[in-house]
């Protein structure tokens, strides 16, 4: 019953929030019109907040692209990395192995060809990665001839190379990345791990999709943070994920979501009191082990892992920001408006991460966590996917509603008049924010085409009018069904879908 309850609260709230704007609106429009002026400024601050935060890390993401790390390793296995303690601790970096994890399903063999072909170029020892393709048995033949072909071409770069086949409808699974995830980690830790007798503090794993193409000093970056941090047993590692592999395919309004995203996580490697786990991301080995790899019956397996680890250590869990990029895929389809159904299902899919809410708060109730820290997480948890359902109809729709049905006695007063005027100017000075979206995306776009001309730059700019509209329709929306979804109950739950992905012509 507890676990109903909380089930339905997310969805509640919300459905609560906007329905109290619809029916004070009719009833007591000046309250909602007071309420809108008053959310709107928080929202402005909100947002100059974040975009300071944004700025913060672009600039230190750009320093982190430009350094050597293969030196920077040397220099602490030669004089020692702080400790937290403040002494000095030899490390030789040439220890730690790195366990990566693609999983795939139905990508094509051009999609996972350019991820191996990173992990080749990588700037890092080939003889420490550990590379398992973990391909599922329900895709059929034209997985495993992709991994026969990946085989052929890359096995023979790295320490070693597995493909592991996850099989189809085990029970009590959902099909999904984290089922496909949990099996392949156990064939690797089953085939190479124990016979090699390798340590498992000393074996970093690296989850991610298919598509997950590494910068140079991605390792590098990865294994510094890792003997550098103050207990890189009890962290995760987040690196920011660019969705720019086929930006120059992509429509404008899926440009201007995936930058969006790439800008969100980008905002939150500043406030890393707050940042948890989103697609590819790192973690240790043996702390994988000790809690019992990936929960195989869920969708978001990606935030989920970070609760894991947290409820598991009693809140002895954070993530390190990597303020280093992964570059992946933008959503494109073969056509227009598939691509908008494609990047709505995968906006409602990563919103159904609303689904950790009621494992969360649950898990507060049954360990011994420290309470500031569990109102602390539980408050903001909540309030991340409440303002993802709520906060853009509230600016762009529900805030016009006290002008449209408050009333002739509302029509007449002058705080009627004012509204819409204030409103806009808020909305004028928030638009600032848009246009440092609009240059700092610029200059995330990888080397251009040469079929892309100067006057394409232009457009990409000028996309970013589409924010508003994004903002609603692939974004409060596909949150809110998600949480509706949760709030009706099983027979509703999402199963996990897999984006898929191409290399498509269609531009916008």
């Amino acid at each position: 019953m507890k676990t109903k309850l909380l089930e339905i609260f997310p969805g509640a709230l919300a459905w609560l929030t906007l329905g109290l704007l619809v029916f004070l609106s009719f009833r007591q429009p000046v309250w909602v019109a007071v309420f809108i002026i008053l959310f709107d400024c928080y929202w402005l601050f909100k947002n100059l907040f974040l975009y300071l935060h944004l700025h913060t890390s672009f600039k230190q993401t750009r320093v982190n692209q430009g350094i050597n790390w293969l030196r920077r390793l040397d220099d602490i296995s030669r004089v020692g990395a702080p400790t937290s303690e403040g002494a000095s601790e030899l490390k030789n970096w040439q220890n730690i192995y790195h366990l990566i994890i693609l999983p795939m399903y139905k990508e094509p063999y051009e999609v996972v060809r350019e991820s191996f072909l990173s992990l080749k170029n990588a700037n890092y020892p080939k003889d420490k990665l550990i590379v398992v393709l973990a391909i599922e048995e329900r895709a059929g033949e034209v997985a495993l001839a992709t991994a026969q072909k990946i085989r052929e071409e890359f096995g023979n770069e790295f320490f070693k190379f597995l493909i592991s086949h996850h099989p189809a409808d085990l029970p009590g699974e959902i099909a999904g990345k984290g089922a496909n995830e949990t099996w392949a980690i156990k064939e690797a830790k089953k085939s190479i791990i124990d016979p090699l007798k390798m340590s498992y503090e000393n074996i970093l794993v690296s989850a991610f999709d298919a598509d997950t193409q590494v910068g140079p000093g991605y390792f590098g970056i990865l294994t510094y943070k890792f003997l550098t941090a103050d207990d890189p047993q009890r962290s995760s590692y987040q690196p920011i994920p660019f969705f720019s592999n086929n930006i120059y395919q992509a429509p404008a309004l899926a440009r201007v979501v995936a930058f969006s995203t790439t800008f969100w996580m980008m905002m939150h490697q500043a406030w890393p009191e707050r940042l948890t786990t989103f697609s590819s991301h790192s973690m240790p080995f043996k702390a994988l082990v000790e809690i019992g790899f990936w929960q195989t019956n869920i969708v978001s397996e990606d935030s989920r892992i970070f609760w894991q680890f947290f409820l598991h250590y009693n809140g002895d869990w954070r993530t390190e920001p990597l303020f280093y990029p992964v570059y992946m895929d933008a959503n494109v389809a073969s056509g227009f408006w598939q691509t908008i159904r494609n990047l709505y299902k995968q906006q409602r899919r990563w919103a159904w991460g609303v689904e950790n809410i009621p494992y969360v708060l649950s898990g507060f109730f049954a360990r011994k966590i420290a309470g500031g820290q569990k109102i602390y997480r539980g408050f903001h948890l909540i309030d991340d996917f409440h303002s993802w359902a709520t906060n853009a109809l509230v600016i762009f729709i529900f805030g016009w509603l006290p002008v449209a049905i408050g009333g002739e006695n509302f029509d007449i007063s002058l705080l009627s008049y004012n509204l819409p005027r204030v409103t806009s100017f808020i909305m004028t000075l928030a638009s600032i924010g848009i246009v440092t979206s609009a240059v700092l995306a610029l200059s995330l776009l990888p080397p251009k085409p040469e079929k892309n001309k100067i006057r394409h730059y232009f457009f990409y700019l000028t996309q970013w009018i589409l924010l508003p509209l994004t903002l609603i329709v692939l974004g409060s929306l596909p949150a809110l069904e998600a949480q509706t979804r949760l709030m009706l109950g099983r027979r509703f739950h999402l199963d996990f879908w897999t984006t898929p992905k191409s290399r498509s012509k269609t531009a916008g």
